[in-house]
């Protein structure tokens, strides 16, 4: 019965892969622009961010550049560059969803692109964690 459902309407995993995708390429496309910009002027991304939630525009209005700031500072301060399926899974996060990963795929770093950009407006964002090492680690790991 599913594989006809998935024959008449498309396999919905598929369709929201190819939408994460889309939206990962969106923030590939700011990469360049973003990485000009000065340690000074990256860090002024977040004050613009907030003007414009404030000028009233939305999380979603904004994620592909917060999400490109995001990636560029951990690239300047770790050496880590978020992967395009670590992008997808911050989308993922930042819509209320559960990205499953395996050990070792980078979960915390997928996350730091989605608590950004919910922190961005100001409520405040929690993180839960399984344990007391992770949950030490990654707060000062994501400071």
């Amino acid at each position: 019965m599913n594989k006809l459902l998935n024959l008449i309407f498309g396999d919905p995993n598929k369709k929201l892969l190819d939408e994460l995708r889309r939206e990962a390429e969106i923030v590939n496309s700011l990469e360049p622009e973003i990485k000009k910009l000065s340690g000074d002027e990256l860090k002024a991304k977040t004050v613009e961010f907030k003007k414009k939630l404030k000028d009233s525009k939305t999380l979603d209005d904004i994620a592909p550049e917060a999400f490109a700031v995001v990636r560029e500072a951990a690239w300047r301060t770790l050496k880590q560059r978020h992967y395009d399926v670590q992008m997808m899974g911050g989308y993922v996060l930042h819509r209320g969803q559960i990205a499953e990963m395996r050990t070792g795929e980078g979960k915390t770093l997928t996350s730091t692109s989605a608590i950004y950009l919910n922190a961005l407006s100001g409520k405040g964002v929690h993180v839960v964690t399984v344990n007391d090492y992770l949950a030490k680690r990654d707060a000062v790991w994501r400071g």
